[in-house]
């Protein structure tokens, strides 16, 4: 809780202040890295201790799976949330395309002779506005996760000596199997996604040619991911969560395939972004549930292990931060070499290509590869039920042990 408390209202200033245009031109790129690198650093110390409460708020698997289901939902919804906010506001005071992206010096030099300073400052006002709206909330969601949750440690972790040294705990956590089969898996399904969502607006402007739609196809995206966290709860539980990773992640698959090779058609674009959000849903919730049954997993077989949570929750973190790095690199060298022309009202036939590229064929391939390495997951239903059953009778060996420790103490007392 201390990292949550100090990290927010760090994290509002430093979210605020990406948005801020300073006065000095010349150093307005330094600015804008200093405080998104900061930015992200002050919520990656929000999301690490946020993540790993899982394993503290319960010690029942059905438990910890039904809190990791409304985490994910409540997330995705506050992704729709942050994106219609930014989106509605923002989008108000609209930059225009570029007329003639053949000579992009000419058409900016054009642009900045025609816009006003007040329609530019309209623009950095709605910036800074819906920046305000989006901290506000922030920081409501931050007071209620401080004021709300408590934690609960293991009974057999109150007895143990003080958590071991960071580096030997990272040595044992990333030589656990099913931890680094998981982490492999959930890269390579997590790029997938991510350079589907990162593209996903530049696709449905340039290649498909809805400008003005792809916000709204984004929020059905998200909707549909937001509706279906519920069902995937349901399914895994019913089925097993092996299963829900091949059913949900592979159905992407086929609407990706639809997408690459369907003509510009609105309806069915729509159709494919709710189809899209299953499997969107499926993604944020699924590797996030399997990773306490690899924590539980981990206890068992280090049962003198204390106060490694974090470290499997950070690096899960971690491998997420990495993923997108490496999606946006990805996706910017593509487009480069591509011929983009930034705020181009239309795009060479390169670039239409390279968009289709990265947002059907490579996120298949990915995902069939993040779906081979989650096959080499050890951990099946009867795997969990055999570490469930183990765990109990270790608490309730426990539970026992602190009862006569505390009956030989009162004895000595009174003796």
């Amino acid at each position: 809780m201390p990292w949550i408390i100090f990290s927010t209202p760090l994290a509002i200033i430093a979210y605020f202040l990406i948005w801020f245009v300073p006065d000095f031109p010349r150093g307005q790129a330094l600015w804008y890295l200093l405080f998104y690198c900061l930015f992200e650093t002050l919520v990656t110390c929000f999301h690490v201790p946020y993540s790993a409460l899982t394993m503290f708020i319960s010690t029942e698997q059905s438990e910890r799976d039904s809190a990791t289901a409304y985490r994910m939902t409540v997330e995705v919804l506050g992704t729709v949330l942050g994106t219609a906010i930014q989106g509605q506001i923002v989008g108000q005071a609209d930059t225009p395309c570029l007329q003639d992206p053949s000579d992009s010096a000419l058409a900016m030099e054009g642009a900045n002779h025609t816009q006003s300073t007040t329609s530019l400052k309209e623009t950095q006002n709605a910036y800074l506005l819906a920046a305000g709206v989006i901290a506000s909330i922030y920081v409501i969601c931050a007071v209620i996760l401080t004021l709300g949750v408590r934690e609960q440690r293991e009974p057999y972790e109150t007895q143990q000596a003080e958590p071991m040294s960071f580096f030997r705990g990272l040595r044992l956590v990333m030589s656990h199997g099913p931890y680094v089969k998981l982490i492999a898996g959930f890269l390579f399904t997590s790029l997938a996604f991510m350079l589907v969502e990162g593209n996903f607006a530049l696709f449905c402007t340039y290649t498909l040619g809805f400008r003005n739609e792809f916000q709204n196809l984004l929020l059905a995206i998200m909707l549909s991911a937001t509706f279906t966290i519920p069902i995937w709860q349901w399914f895994l539980t019913r089925f097993g969560k092996k299963t829900a990773v091949y059913v949900g992640i592979s159905s992407a698959v086929p609407f990706l395939i639809l997408v690459a090779f369907m003509e510009s058609n609105l309806i069915v674009t729509y159709v494919v972004a709710v189809a899209a959000g299953i499997s969107v849903a499926a993604a944020f919730l699924l590797p996030w549930s399997m990773l306490p049954d690899v924590i539980d997993d981990f206890h068992l077989k280090q049962p003198q292990s204390h106060g490694t949570e974090p470290i499997f929750f950070s690096f899960y973190v971690f491998f997420t931060k990495f993923a997108s790095g490496v999606s946006l690199g990805i996706s910017t060298l593509s487009l480069d070499f591509a011929g983009y022309q930034t705020r181009g009202c239309s795009q060479p036939a390169r670039v239409k290509f390279t968009l289709k590229l990265l947002v059907t064929i490579a996120p298949i391939v990915l995902i069939l590869l993040g779906l081979l390495l989650f096959k080499l997951y050890p951990i099946d239903e009867e795997k969990r039920r055999q570490n469930k059953k183990a765990l109990q009778a270790l608490r309730e060996e426990a539970s026992s042990s602190g009862c006569s420790d505390t009956d030989s103490t009162e004895l000595a007392s009174i003796l």
